[in-house]
């Protein structure tokens, strides 16, 4: 169970206490090993953002830049247990979860796209925001878990829909292994909810840090599936695109009419 020793940030504000023992090695770090983690989630959206910054569109960009702040957010929250900064963390969660609505809902090429569908989504960002912030304790804890649980599923049953739709092999293996990451980062994450007590009780076997695996199975869950949505929509555009590596890291990789999307065009001559 977590300790009650309040460490260098003061007693616990936050509406949630993970499993893993507060302040156990750092005065300075409340929760080791679920802040350290965090950094699988920066370093997924930061490698998407730059195998992707010249052949995917501003909206995945804007995705793997949001899984950054969710990243940083999530060191900020675990290192120190504080209020202020779960809101750093559970609320880009919510706009990541915003944006890969958009993503999967809008078909159209860039600069057709749905415009209400976009103010709609900011209007319920605002509402999710709202219910974050001026709630606390339990109703916090289940408003946030309820608002964001929603919005993963549908996003999860949408891209298994984008998934049926697919006939490239290894983007369907891309599908199926960023599924399976990203289902059993969940089911994880409800073991160390709700079987701390149980676990904690065992002092034979050392604490299995299962939020932090959770960070880091959610991290590389969702960077695959990520992919495989940005090549399906590429590929929907028209576009050519294909799977490449980098150090052992799969992107999509487009075609030149992709790459000229991003070019500046040429100055007319005086």
């Amino acid at each position: 169970m977590p300790l009650s020793f309040s460490g260098f940030w003061g007693p616990v504000t936050s509406s949630v206490d993970w499993c893993e023992a507060n302040y156990e090695h750092s005065r300075y770090v409340c929760e080791f090993f679920n802040t350290l983690s965090s950094g699988a989630m920066v370093s997924a959206g930061g490698a998407g953002l730059w195998l992707h910054r010249r052949s995917l569109e501003k909206r995945f960009l804007l995705a793997f830049f949001l899984v950054c702040v969710v990243g940083l957010g999530s060191v900020a929250f675990h290192a120190t247990l504080r209020f202020e900064f779960q809101m750093l963390d559970e609320l880009p969660m919510l706009y990541v979860a915003l944006v890969m609505v958009y993503i999967l809902l809008d078909s159209r090429p860039a600069g057709a796209g749905r415009p209400m569908l976009a103010l709609g989504l900011l209007a319920w960002g605002v509402v999710l925001t709202a219910l974050a912030t001026f709630t606390r304790g339990r109703t916090q804890f289940y408003a946030f878990q309820i608002s964001f649980s929603t919005l993963e599923f549908f996003c999860l049953y949408r891209a298994y829909r984008v998934y049926k739709k697919t006939l490239v092999a290894s983007v369907r293996r891309l599908f199926r292994t960023g599924a399976s990451l990203y289902l059993l980062a969940i089911a994880l994450w409800l073991c160390d909810l709700e079987l701390c007590g149980p676990l904690s009780r065992l002092r034979a076997v050392p604490n299995p840090q299962l939020h932090a695996w959770w960070h880091v199975l959610v991290a590389c869950g969702l960077y695959l599936l990520v992919v495989a949505i940005a090549f399906h929509r590429a590929q929907a555009l028209g576009w050519s695109p294909e799977i490449r590596r980098r150090f052992g890291i799969p992107y999509v990789r487009g075609s030149s009419a992709i790459l000229a999307l991003h070019e500046e065009p040429a100055k007319p001559q005086a």
